[in-house]
């Protein structure tokens, strides 16, 4: 038996905006207090509400698979802005679960403090790490850049007008993973192609779907004819401009070929589930601290179109089984290190 719960964080309790999270006790049932029916229990803290964001459901999702295989209970604390992120922190250390996972750079500060006020508490980090992380904070990253470069590489292959373009959230170091490497992977089997980045920005750079659906048009309007698409939630504005504009896109972390079919070449995956599982997995077996890298060689991240299945994906890449070819030898490449793919994260 599994019991889902999900809350609005802990500034909506007083306004009565609870609902519950994920819950999974192989002794408790639908009804019951997991909290109270297993041994070890997670609280999964988001820093916005997971919505359309196919990243934070991912996390989520892996959440809710940590609980099952590790007979925990599992709560989501879904966060509204940097405040409610703080009382999210505060209202779960005092439930002292075994695992407290802070997700994305948007919590890193928040995390790193309260690892530090509580060296009592076990922290996970998913998609960011430390600097100067505490023995009780634990990280799992992604070297999303690898992927990211296999992608451009197919845009490289299939450009018809020369001219590609990424729509990232915003222009930070860490954003970069998505926009340098594409640009660098089509560079590398099409040198003369043209490359152009729009940025989100605004007040919801992860969600605005009409900003990013705009800044998608101008790259459109400049000669584009793939995009990139890295804004999170408002992916689907990118591909929303795709659908009316007719250049091709490519989504990022989930098969977003599923959301906009016809639109979506492929994605580069990020397999957060995976890493939060082996992640708590480590935790609970007494291995913490430090972090772990998950790329192409750890089964981290790769591209839809080189999983099986592709055939069923509703991504357009299915149609190009040479280019899926050439760019299954390039994952081979960077996976044996013969091409090494630069972070823009930690590049000089």
């Amino acid at each position: 038996m599994s019991k889902i719960a999900r809350r609005a964080g802990a500034a909506a309790l007083a306004a009565g905006l609870l609902v519950s999270v994920a819950a999974c006790s192989s002794s408790g049932g639908e009804g019951g207090d997991a909290s109270t029916d297993t041994e070890n229990s997670i609280i999964l803290i988001t820093p916005t509400p997971i919505g359309s964001n196919n990243f934070l459901q991912l996390a989520a999702d892996g959440a809710v698979q940590a609980g099952e295989e590790f007979d925990a209970s599992v709560d989501v604390y879904e966060s509204e802005d940097p405040t409610s992120i703080q009382q999210n922190i505060d209202a779960a250390v005092r439930e002292e679960p075994s695992i407290i996972i802070g997700v994305s750079f948007s919590v890193l500060d928040q995390i790193t403090q309260a690892a530090a006020d509580y060296p009592d508490q076990q922290f996970l980090l998913i998609d960011t790490s430390a600097e100067e992380p505490t023995d009780n904070l634990t990280s799992a990253v992604f070297k999303e850049y690898e992927a990211t470069y296999l992608t451009g590489v197919e845009a490289g292959l299939l450009t018809q007008t020369n001219n590609i373009g990424v729509v990232a959230s915003l222009d930070t170091p860490f954003l970069h993973r998505w926009v340098d490497p594409f640009f660098e992977g089509a560079k590398s089997v099409k040198p003369d192609v043209a490359t152009a980045v729009q940025y989100v920005g605004g007040d919801n750079p992860f969600g605005d779907q009409a900003r990013s659906k705009a800044q998608a048009q101008i790259l459109a309007d400049g000669g584009a004819d793939y995009v990139q698409a890295a804004a999170s939630g408002g992916n689907l504005g990118v591909f929303e401009a795709a659908a009316e504009t007719g250049f091709k896109a490519f989504g990022v972390d989930t098969n977003q070929c599923l959301d906009s079919p016809g639109n979506v070449v492929d994605n580069a995956i990020k397999r957060v589930d995976i890493a939060l599982v082996n992640s708590v997995g480590d935790i609970l077996d007494g291995n913490t601290g430090g972090f772990t890298a998950y790329g192409l060689a750890e089964g981290g991240v790769g591209l839809t179109g080189l999983e099986e299945g592709v055939a069923e994906s509703e991504c357009l890449i299915a149609d190009h089984p040479e280019v899926i070819e050439q760019v299954a030898a390039i994952r081979d490449q960077i996976i044996s290190g013969e091409i090494v793919v630069a972070d823009p994260l930690t590049a000089g």
